[in-house]
């Protein structure tokens, strides 16, 4: 195997290096009014006055943080600079606190409300930025932002996260990140993104109320989102822990297998991890229901209304190989490797685009791609499939190099 997992290393590190990164570094750079652009469609067409989304920008930043950090190419630290200057001088919020949902094209509050997913990820953003540099601005920044999400968001009574409030924090009626959400007050969705900014953070601050939250999260996932029946996730619930979907999502499936499993590690409690990994194993095979022949994982399956979405969309192809690759790690099963590599196989030969860089939106069940969504906007980031690259590169050299 290890000539096919050398070939995994060098496809990544090449798609990375050579199509990802270069997209945005030479077609998403806003000389005009600073930051990043908020939008090329999906015919490769910039729309240089779209607003510019706070998830985009953290995102944004995550990315060439962590890029530097593992390739060590100042370019992607002077990106990474790049957008920490523009999310502190548009998104953040001084009068009340936390960081607007989105700003417009010249930098002005357009949507201010308090998304707590959005805020996560600037946690998790500015997190990354301190591993990258040492920046103690930005790790106060993100020490503030899990204070604001603790004191504000964070349910007291029964465990978890409320979803989104207004600018003074007042919870919103309309809590949905999206239009095809669910309209509930706790998601699996905002709390998956709560831990992985809580994790980031602890890897750098070992603060004894994010630990107990950290480790909490875990368990929420453990005891009250995972279906014991289904080992899928359950994706919406209401304030009381009630499910109130039967949406399976074969993507957040498989990106939680291997995020809760990263969030126990973090913690370092032996116990926590033997119980994180039983229940990884099991999230991760339930999600490979979705596994297609030709090495793609499709989008969703809605059970109420017996309606299965085959779009293969961009985020959880990338997913899907980075958690093969944590199931193969877990089991030894070198099934899960060679599904890793078939997913590879499939990105490659349909979800790159070739001509204009980056990947598509998704991929039709026929086979052609999606130009209808974006290339690159407020969703269409460069964080699922550079954090894929780049966990793939390190998971690799660690399975050659034990």
């Amino acid at each position: 195997m290890t000539q096919e997992i050398n070939k995994l290393y060098s496809g990544m590190q090449s798609e990375l290096t050579d199509n990802i990164l270069p997209f945005w570094l030479n077609q998403m750079v806003d000389n005009q009014f600073g930051g990043f652009y908020g939008r090329i469609n999906g015919h490769g067409q910039l729309v240089a006055e779209a607003e510019k989304g706070g998830i985009l920008n953290a995102r944004i930043l995550w990315t060439f943080s962590s890029a530097y950090i593992h390739l060590k190419d100042h370019i992607y630290r002077q990106m990474a600079e790049r957008a920490k200057n523009s999310i502190l001088s548009g998104f953040f919020d001084e009068k009340f606190g936390g960081t607007y949902w989105k700003i417009t094209f010249d930098g002005k509050p357009l949507d201010t409300k308090k998304q707590i997913y959005s805020q996560a990820f600037f946690v998790y953003a500015f997190a990354e930025y301190y591993r990258a540099t040492g920046d103690r601005i930005c790790l106060d920044k993100a020490i503030s932002l899990f204070h604001l999400i603790e004191e504000k968001s964070h349910d007291g009574k029964r465990n978890g996260y409320f979803e989104a409030f207004s600018r003074d924090w007042q919870l919103l009626e309309d809590l949905r990140l999206s239009d095809k959400d669910v309209n509930e007050k706790k998601t699996t969705n905002t709390h998956l993104h709560i831990l992985e900014a809580y994790t980031n953070l602890y890897r750098i601050w070992k603060d004894n109320a994010l630990g107990r939250q950290l480790k909490n999260l875990v368990h929420i996932f453990l005891e009250k989102i995972i279906d014991p029946e289904s080992h899928h996730l359950q994706l919406f619930f209401d304030e009381e822990w009630h499910s109130r979907s039967q949406l399976i999502s074969y993507g957040h499936d498989i990106e939680a297998s291997w995020l809760i499993y990263e969030a126990a590690k973090v913690l370092g409690d032996s116990d926590l991890l033997e119980s994180a990994k039983s229940a990884c194993i099991s999230l991760a095979l339930a999600a490979l229901e979705g596994f297609q022949d030709d090495g793609s994982l499709i989008y969703e399956k809605d059970i109420e209304k017996g309606h299965t979405d085959m779009e293969r969309h961009w985020w959880p192809q990338a997913e899907a190989i980075v958690g093969l690759i944590n199931l193969f790690e877990l089991t030894r099963n070198d099934l899960y490797l060679a599904q890793a590599i078939h997913g590879w196989e499939y990105i490659s030969n349909n979800l790159i685009d070739r001509e204009k860089g980056e990947w598509y939106w998704s991929i039709y069940p026929n086979g052609t791609p999606n130009l209808k969504e974006d290339k690159a906007g407020f969703w269409k980031c460069p964080y699922h499939n550079s954090r894929a690259c780049l966990e793939i590169m390190a998971r690799c050299e660690k399975i050659i190099k034990p």
